[in-house]
């Protein structure tokens, strides 16, 4: 192993070569998200002198390390407050690569970039730099308040964005070349994004995400008024601001579990419960002037090549023993709309689907189960069993790769359907 140094417009950091790849973690991409810049916009990093180490995953927001049960993703919990960072992976610091850009899943209320299923080596690897990023999830990124600008957890994101067009470069990645991808929640923001016409990116691609998920503000705003009421004080950013950051991702958490266990339109509103998420996009007139949905059917992003899919049993291991309502459901919240936009949206759309089944019972082709194919990290989620294919976790992966690359994954645009199982096939829609 070796370090390596790079200049960023904040400051030097140092990285560590391994394996050919070289690897810089938790660099600040905006200002710590607290003491005063708590519940507001992301501030830019204050420039700092001297070399900064980039060796370890950096803090994650309050509400990584939260997930039950700790799989499929477990997920490690770094203290300290700097934790609007991500990192890089890169094969050399000269020349311009494609860059791929993730947003790690989690219900905008758990989860982080330091997973180890997102390792980012194999990525690099193959020739693309590939970047994750940590955001601010529940109350503190999107709690609709109003003393504070909606949105944050979307705002860090596209800071984030903007931090990869202005120093990308530096690690060997082309700012020109950029494609922003998720999971699950993260996917939801890739979908805002995407409406926002914000030209930080080239491509784009959704795993598993609700593409009809945004919330009314006045939805938005009866999810706060029930974290106030948990924590005993006013629906206002002053007011939350008193509250411990760990003790309000706790009850983000429990809000979250509350909506799970009881979707109730008249207690939540109908966007909120539509989309099963206590925390999401909300479209607050400001940043997000219309459901990113309808925005994107109507031709916003329409410049941005696409690719999108889900799993083939997305809720089967969230509803077990009601296989024929998970089907329903799956085809309902992702199926059907997956299909809809890429009908319909003006734009290159690619569509796939994962329907590599487990070998646990109960699970299926679950949500989240293709996230070790697509970045080459298998065996790190026992949903996988014993001997998941390496040879389908090859192709994924190049899929991606290629994708990143030129925008052609390996197949036909929509209603050309690639299908992700062993064996691969394409099918019609």
């Amino acid at each position: 192993m070796r370090d390596a140094v790079v200049h960023t417009l904040a400051g030097d950091v140092r990285g560590r070569w391994t394996d050919e790849v070289s690897s810089f973690l938790g660099i600040p991409y905006a200002a710590a998200p607290f003491g005063p810049r708590r519940f507001r916009a992301p501030a830019p990093v204050t420039p700092w002198t001297g070399v900064r180490d980039a060796l370890e995953f950096g803090p994650t927001p309050p509400g990584a390390g939260l997930i039950p049960g700790g799989d499929p993703f477990p997920d490690p919990k770094i203290p300290g407050e700097d934790c609007l960072n991500l990192n890089v992976w890169t094969p050399a610091l000269t020349g311009k690569r494609p860059v791929l850009v993730w947003i790690p899943g989690g219900g905008n209320v758990m989860g982080s970039a330091a997973q180890a299923v997102y390792d980012g080596a194999a990525f690099a690897r193959d020739g693309v730099v590939l970047v994750s990023i940590n955001h601010r999830l529940g109350a503190e990124g999107f709690a609709h308040l109003p003393d504070a600008p909606a949105n944050r957890g979307l705002r860090d994101q596209i800071a984030a964005l903007e931090w990869v067009r202005d120093n990308i470069s530096a690690f060997g990645g082309d700012p020109a070349n950029v494609t922003v991808a998720g999971l699950s929640a993260g996917a939801g923001s890739v979908m805002s994004l995407l409406s926002l016409d914000t030209g930080l990116f080239r491509r784009a691609i959704i795993q598993s995400g609700l593409l009809r998920g945004a919330h009314a503000p006045e939805d938005a705003a009866l999810v706060a008024a029930r974290i106030a009421r948990h924590a005993g004080v006013e629906a206002t950013a002053q007011a939350l601001s008193a509250i411990d950051p760990e003790t309000l991702a706790g009850i983000a958490l429990a809000v979250y579990g509350e909506l799970q266990a009881n979707p109730d339109p008249a207690v939540w509103g109908a966007t909120t419960t539509g989309s099963a998420l206590a925390f999401s996009t909300v479209v607050d007139g400001s940043l997000v002037i219309v459901d990113p949905w309808q925005r994107v059917l109507d031709g916003s992003g329409q410049e941005v090549d696409l690719m999108v899919g889900c799993a083939s049993d997305e809720l089967l291991r969230m509803l077990p023993g009601a296989a024929d309502v998970a089907a329903t459901l799956t085809q309902a919240l992702f199926r059907g709309p997956i299909h809809e936009m890429a009908e319909h949206r003006p734009g290159r759309t690619f569509v796939y689907e994962f329907a590599w089944r487990s070998p646990l019972p109960g699970v299926g082709a679950a949500h989240g189960l293709d996230i070790g194919f697509v970045f080459d990290t298998l065996g790190h989620s026992a949903l996988e069993g014993d001997a998941p294919p390496q040879d389908l976790a090859d192709t994924m992966h190049q899929a991606w790769i290629s994708f990143a690359r030129d925008g052609a994954p390996g197949w036909s645009e929509f209603p050309s359907v690639m299908r992700f199982d062993t064996p691969v096939e394409i099918v019609a829609r």
